[in-house]
């Protein structure tokens, strides 16, 4: 008797696909989690691998299921957001996902020490399912998101008043300038390409040489040190 071949397993990710990014999401409530979820599943390229209950929960999971991105809640029991952030991004871990904080407008005095930590970007709550997906995908880049009116808002009231002293040693061409002055006011890549009518490549491109510059870890860090030194619009 011919053995029977064994069924092939269907190939998680098709090669002419997208590729599919893996979320892993943090919050506290059930609601609030079933909800993402619903979102981001009826997205083709997003897939929800795991959902965690804390900031302790969250790091296990993380470690359990390699999450390319984690949506996580800034309050939460046991560990919160911000401490559960610090574990993901220390020093000689083998996996760092991209974290993006999901807060509300109360949690502004929190904003600062996750930009420290290494936070991937910033949405509310009631964001919307469109910015949701976009967040996901623009972590999964390395190109942050963060709600334009968290973006505004904190760093206006963070740096109001005199601009600090430009940082020794820190020079950004024209063009360096004119992406960093759009990106502090909230554009993504894709807007600031067609307001400067330069590719989103170009952009990204800037947008690395002024981070090595600064020091800065993220596009997040970038908006904050050009709020800091006054790299604005004129009318902000």
């Amino acid at each position: 008797m011919a053995r029977q071949r064994p069924t092939p397993r269907p190939d998680p990710q098709p090669p002419n696909g997208p590729p599919v990014i893996r979320v892993l999401l943090a919050d506290d409530q059930a609601i609030v989690r079933t909800g993402m979820a619903m979102i981001l599943s009826a997205e083709n390229d997003i897939e929800v691998v795991a959902q965690a209950q804390d900031g302790l929960d969250a790091v296990e999971q993380a470690a359990r299921h390699h999450p390319d991105v984690i949506l996580m809640d800034i309050r939460m029991p046991r560990l919160d957001g911000l401490d559960a952030l610090r574990l993901l991004n220390r020093p000689g871990t083998t996996h760092t996902p991209k974290t993006v904080m999901v807060t509300t407008f109360d949690d502004d005095e929190y904003l600062t020490r996750a930009i420290e930590a290494g936070a991937h970007g910033f949405i509310l709550k009631d964001s919307g399912p469109r910015l949701l997906a976009e967040a996901v995908r623009a972590a999964a880049a390395g190109d942050a998101l963060v709600s334009p009116s968290i973006t505004l808002r904190l760093l206006r009231r963070q740096h109001h008043g005199r601009a600090a002293p430009p940082t020794p040693g820190v020079r950004l061409t024209p063009r360096e300038r004119d992406v960093v002055v759009l990106l502090a006011d909230g554009l993504t890549n894709a807007e600031i390409a067609g307001a400067l009518t330069i590719t989103v490549g170009t952009v990204k491109t800037h947008l690395g040489n002024v981070q090595s510059k600064i020091a800065g870890r993220n596009r997040v860090e970038i908006a904050a040190w050009a709020w800091r030194h006054g790299i604005t619009r004129k009318d902000c």
